[in-house]
């Protein structure tokens, strides 16, 4: 007993104290190297031995992207090194130069990374947006049969315009006929939804039907979405794996939710086994599968990976698009102007009384240049994902001169680099679609509308390189149709106090606080 008494003595006042001057030494250490150019600035996080930026973060805790967004418009390489308790680093930056470093020039260096992957795991599982290697390629190739230009313009010319017309559309005209007020965001994640199953597993859940019907699973997965999200939040992340091995607290949540999801999932995939058992493959072309078909009949009978895919595609193309639309609304029912510059552009494309010419769908949706930028433009200032990260395999030193180590996770601003004065200049604050535009001449016609992309580095909002969104097309058509369906027809108008300005929720997605609550105005003139 004197023996342990004595290692106990020796090990709190000699040892102890030597290990945590070490742990001191090293977190100074790293941080003196690898961000050198950034001590220099005041107006940056202040750090601490052992707790790291922990005070300065808690106290933005409620507002994190504003924070975070602030803080790298301020740093002189538009990159900082966080440093969380413990010594761990992280690389924040907005820097378009690092952008590209990280998303293409050494692509092979920062995939997800086991922080990522694990951390949402429970809810992606090995889906396309939460792997790498093998099989993010294999499901990558898989996928990018549905994005060709056949299968672009049947999903807008009978999956987009069959949803809008035969569900959106009535909707909101009853809404306008009875003074009613609606949510938004939930009516677009419902349209969205049934969007995606439709396209790329052939099933219809009907989310946008005229009763608007609660759907366990679309609660489930919104409370995934939020856990999961959370996760990466926590300081200490033994904290949620503590909480997930008890299945106690959120992490108990998550697991009711997530079954609630996968679930779902199963059904489609065996209603799929089932349609697919009972047609004759030979008589099948490429062409007329689905998503979820083509990967069944690609040799994975591996229920749980197919699920995995399946889930990952629902949050791509149910949340991205959805909040996409809900933001854009908000701006332009602030900026009558713009909507005004729309409005001309759908009259001018279709019939006298501007109702879209539904012959001619996809050609149409693809001439709407001025839509088109004010999309841009929206999802610059609100882009889907705010924030996404990588992790380093090697070592490595970006552009800018930042030093990485193997193991730390790099993480890029979107929702910053659309904030940035550097990239988009002093007026970066207004929406302004006409930055994405020039005038051209077309013979001795008036001038037109010319659309000038920018940089993807500098405006990741659909990642670069060789992650860059399959759906990126899709989802331009997607949400210009929904645009000229809607407002050919109807005015928004939030149904909010004066002042109101909406609170984004970093999720998965930047889904607005609360939804956006509108009411439906018939237009009663064209432009």
């Amino acid at each position: 007993m004197l023996e342990l008494d004595q290692f106990l003595t020796f090990f709190i006042f000699i040892i102890l104290p030597w290990l945590l001057l070490l742990l001191i030494n090293k977190i100074f250490f790293y941080h003196k190297k690898l961000s050198p150019s950034q001590l220099s600035s005041s107006h940056l996080p202040k750090s601490y031995p052992i707790i790291g930026c922990y005070l300065t973060f808690r106290k933005h805790r409620k507002q994190p992207l504003n924070w975070l967004s602030d803080v790298l418009q301020k740093s002189p390489t538009s990159t900082f090194v966080f440093r969380k308790p413990l010594g761990e680093l992280q690389i924040h930056t907005a820097n378009p130069e690092n952008v590209e470093h990280i998303l293409k020039t050494q692509f092979a260096v920062y995939p997800k990374g086991s922080v990522f992957t694990s951390t949402l795991r429970d809810l992606l599982g090995n889906g396309i947006i939460n792997t790498d290697g093998h099989q993010w390629k294999f499901q990558r190739q898989v996928s990018s049969h549905e994005f060709n230009t056949k299968s672009l313009k049947k999903f807008v010319e009978t999956v987009v315009d069959a949803e809008l017309n035969g569900r959106l559309i009535p909707i909101l005209s009853e809404a306008a006929e009875n003074g009613a007020v609606l949510d938004l965001q939930d009516i677009l994640t419902r349209f969205a939804f049934d969007n995606i199953c439709q396209i790329a597993f052939g099933y219809d859940p009907g989310f946008l039907s005229r009763s608007l019907p609660k759907s366990d699973f679309a609660s489930a997965f919104d409370e995934a979405a939020a856990i999961s999200t959370q996760r990466f939040r926590t300081i200490f992340p033994a904290s949620w794996k503590i909480k997930r091995i008890l299945n106690i607290g959120s992490e108990k949540k998550l697991r009711k939710a997530v079954y609630e999801v996968r679930e779902f999932a199963r059904t489609v995939v065996r209603q799929k086994k089932k349609e697919l058992e009972g047609q004759n493959q030979c008589s099948l072309s490429e062409s007329d599968l689905d998503l979820l078909s083509r990967f069944l009949r690609s040799g994975h009978e591996d229920e749980q990976f197919v699920i995995d895919i399946i889930i990952s595609f629902i949050l791509a193309g149910r949340d991205t698009t959805s909040v996409a639309l809900t933001w854009f609304f908000w701006l332009l029912s602030r900026n009558p102007r713009a909507e005004n510059e729309i409005m001309k552009e759908i009259c001018a494309k279709n019939s006298s009384d501007c109702v879209p010419d539904e012959r001619s769908a996809y050609e149409e949706m693809k001439d709407m240049v001025y839509t088109h930028a004010s999309l841009c433009e929206s999802m610059r200032l609100h882009p889907p994902v705010p924030v996404d990260s990588k992790e380093a395999i090697s070592d490595d030193v970006l552009p800018d001169g930042t030093e990485v180590k193997k193991g730390m996770r790099v993480v890029y601003h979107p929702y910053a680099m659309g904030r940035s004065e550097k990239l988009w200049g002093k007026d970066w604050q207004e929406f302004r679609p006409e930055r994405w535009l020039e005038r051209r001449t077309a013979g001795e016609e008036v001038q037109k509308w010319r659309f000038v992309p920018r940089d993807p580095y500098s405006y990741p909002v659909f990642q670069a390189g060789p992650r860059i969104c399959l759906g990126k097309e899709m989802a331009f058509l997607q949400m210009k149709r929904v645009v000229s369906g809607v407002l050919s027809r109807f005015r928004l108008v939030p149904a909010v106090e004066d002042g109101f300005e909406p609170v984004l929720v970093p999720t998965l997605t930047a889904v607005m606080d609360g939804g956006l609550p509108v009411r439906i105005d018939e237009r009663k003139m064209t432009v």
